[in-house]
C-alpha cells in the first residue's frame, strides 16, 4: 500500500493578499540603560495593510481628518 503525502501549500500571493486584507501591526519598544541611566530608547510601530483596511480602522480610532472634525 503506497502512502501519499500531500502538502497544503500557500502561495506568496495568497499570503500578501491576506496581510493586505486583514492588516498586520508590529510594535516594538527597546530601552538600553546602564546603571539607571537611559542610553538609548527606540520605539517603532510598523503597520502593513491595504488602503481600505487602514482607513476603516483609522477612522474607528480617530486617526483620520474626517473623524477629527466635529459634527
Amino acid at each position: 500500500m503506497a502512502v501519499e503525502k500531500t502538502i497544503a501549500s500557500t502561495s506568496l500571493a495568497e499570503v500578501i493578499d491576506r496581510i493586505l486584507d486583514k492588516g498586520i501591526v508590529i510594535d516594538a519598544w527597546v530601552r538600553v540603560s546602564l546603571v539607571g541611566i537611559e542610553l538609548l530608547a527606540i520605539e517603532a510601530r510598523v503597520v502593513v495593510a491595504g488602503v481600505d483596511t487602514y482607513l476603516k480602522y483609522a477612522e474607528a480610532v480617530g486617526l483620520t481628518a474626517a473623524s477629527a472634525m466635529p459634527a
